[in-house]
C-alpha cells in the first residue's frame, strides 16, 4: 500500500506540474547577445524554445528569459541567435523557473540545464523553484563542529566549522585549483558539488576522471558551465548547483559546494545584465551582480533543522593585491577568507597561505580555548619575523635586543615546515594541533 500511495503521489505530482496550454510570444528584436519578444509573460529565469517563422523545430533556440516588461520580455539564447529573425515564435518550456533535483545526481557530471554529460539516462526525484525562498536568520545556527581539512596550515591557524562559507582569493598562477581540489579529497562529507565556471573543458575532464578517484566519484556532483557557454548558462550553473546542495541539506545532509569561480560568475552577471538594459556602475558591472550574490553566499550555511552547506568559494583576483570590486565585497560578505601569495608560490610553497592576511571569522566558535592560544602566539611570531625580515637579512638585528623576535627567528623554519604540506598529504587533525602547540612551546 506504501508504494502505490508514493507511485500516486508522484503522478500526480507530475500532472500538477505538466503545462496542458501553451504560452508563446513573437520576436519583435534581435541583438548581438540577446532578443527582445511580446512574451510569453514568464518569471525571470524561466527556459523557453525560439521557433522559425517556418515551424522548424530542429532550428529551435533555447534562451532565458533575463527581463520582464508589461509589454515585452528580453531574453539571452544559450547559443547562436544569428539564424534567428524577427516574427519567430517563443515557446515557455514551462510556466515558472524551476531545476530538476534528486539522489540521481549523486555521482554524475551535468551542464547547467541539468543534462548529463555522460550516455546515461539522468531521472529526477523533484523539480525546486531557480530562486528559492532564502532561510530566515533564526532558522540559521552558527558552526559549532570542526572541520577537518586535512590541511595543517587551515586546522590549525584558520580552522573553519561545519556550515561555514569561506573564500579563497588568487590572482592566476597561485595553486588555486590545486588547493580547491586537495581540500575536496579531504573533507569529509556527504556529498560534494563542484560548480565550475567558465572553465577549460579539458580541466572538467580532468577533475572527473583523474582527480577523483572511484570513491569519491560516488558522492561527487559536478555542474559545469565551460568558458564557450553563453553567460545565461554559466550564471544558471550555479544556481543548478545550489538547487542540489539546498534538496540535500533539506534532507539533514552535510554538503561541500565549492564555486570556482565567483569573479567570472560576476562577469556572466555583468554580461546578462547588461543585455537586459541594467546601468553599469562601478568596473561595468552592473546592480544585478551586487544584489545577486549576497543572496548565493546567504543561500548557503548550517540549519538548526539539520543539514548544512559548507561553501568554498573561489575570487579570482585581478592583481595580487585582491582589491577589485568583487574581492572586497565577498570579503565582506563571507565568514572568512584565504589569500593565497604569489611570494609564496614563487618559492614553492604549497599552499601558498598568506597566513596573517588570511582569516577564519568563526575559529573561535569550534576551536578549543588551548587551541586558540596557541595559533594567536603562531601568528603573532611570524608577523614580527616577516615585519623584521628586511633588518635581518641585512644583519642588522643583534640578538638579544628583542626577546620576542630572538624566539620568533627560533622558530622560523619549524613554523615555514608547518605551513608546507605536499599536495598528497593529508595530516590528522590531532596530529596538526600537536604539531603546533610544540612549535610555540618549545
Amino acid at each position: 500500500m506504501t508504494e502505490r500511495y508514493m507511485l500516486q503521489e508522484a503522478i500526480i505530482n507530475r500532472i500538477e506540474k505538466t503545462t496542458l496550454v501553451q504560452h508563446f510570444g513573437i520576436l519583435q528584436k534581435i541583438q548581438s547577445g540577446w532578443v527582445e519578444a511580446s512574451g510569453p509573460n514568464v518569471p525571470i529565469g524561466t527556459i523557453c524554445n525560439i521557433i522559425p517563422e517556418n515551424g522548424d523545430a530542429e532550428m529551435a533556440v533555447t534562451a532565458e528569459v533575463v527581463k520582464v516588461d508589461r509589454d515585452h520580455i528580453a531574453l539571452v539564447p544559450f547559443e547562436d541567435n544569428s539564424k534567428l529573425t524577427v516574427g519567430a515564435r517563443i515557446y515557455a518550456t514551462a510556466l515558472d523557473a524551476q531545476v530538476p533535483v534528486g539522489d540521481d545526481f549523486q555521482g554524475r557530471a551535468v551542464d547547467a540545464l541539468a543534462q548529463a554529460m555522460d550516455q546515461r539516462r539522468l531521472t529526477p526525484s523533484d523539480f525546486v523553484p531557480l530562486h528559492p525562498v532564502l532561510p530566515s536568520p533564526m532558522d540559521r545556527c552558527s558552526p559549532r563542529d570542526i572541520l577537518a581539512t586535512g590541511m595543517r596550515s587551515i586546522d590549525g591557524l584558520l580552522s573553519l566549522g561545519v556550515g561555514q562559507r569561506i573564500g579563497v582569493f588568487a590572482a592566476s598562477g597561485v595553486g588555486k585549483t590545486s588547493l580547491m581540489t586537495q581540500l575536496s579529497k579531504q573533507i569529509d562529507c556527504d556529498h560534494i558539488i563542484y560548480c565550475l565556471i567558465g572553465e577549460r573543458g579539458r580541466e572538467v575532464e580532468h577533475l572527473w576522471q583523474t582527480e577523483l578517484t572511484e570513491e569519491l566519484r560516488k558522492k561527487a556532483t559536478i555542474v559545469a558551465a565551460t568558458s564557450d557557454k553563453s553567460a545565461a548558462l554559466r550564471v544558471r550553473a550555479v544556481y543548478q548547483a545550489l538547487a542540489l546542495a539546498n534538496y540535500w541539506r533539506s534532507n539533514g545532509r552535510h554538503v561541500v559546494l565549492i564555486i570556482d569561480s565567483v569573479t567570472r560568475l560576476a562577469m556572466a552577471m555583468r554580461e546578462t545584465g547588461l543585455a537586459a538594459g541594467e546601468p553599469p556602475t562601478v568596473r561595468a558591472y552592473t546592480p544585478g551582480v551586487f544584489t545577486a550574490i549576497p543572496k548565493i553566499v546567504e543561500s548557503c550555511g548550517a540549519l538548526k533543522s539539520g543539514g548544512a552547506i559548507t561553501a568554498i568559494m573561489t575570487i579570482l583576483s585581478e592583481t595580487d593585491d585582491t582589491e577589485d570590486p568583487i574581492s572586497e565585497m565577498m570579503k565582506s560578505l563571507l565568514d572568512g577568507h584565504i589569500i593565497l601569495s604569489r611570494k609564496y608560490a614563487e618559492k614553492g610553497h604549497f599552499p601558498a597561505i598568506d597566513i596573517c592576511k588570511s582569516i577564519s571569522r568563526n575559529m573561535a566558535s569550534v576551536a578549543e580555548p588551548n587551541h586558540m592560544k596557541n595559533a594567536r602566539e603562531f601568528l603573532s611570531h611570524f608577523a614580527l619575523y616577516d615585519a623584521s625580515q628586511t633588518m635581518i637579512d641585512a644583519g642588522l638585528y643583534e640578538s638579544g635586543n628583542n626577546p620576542d623576535l630572538d624566539k620568533a627567528i627560533k622558530m622560523r623554519s619549524a613554523m615555514i615546515s608547518f605551513l608546507q604540506q605536499g599536495q598528497a598529504e593529508q595530516c590528522d587533525i590531532d596530529d596538526s594541533l600537536a604539531k603546533l602547540q610544540q612549535i610555540v612551546r618549545r
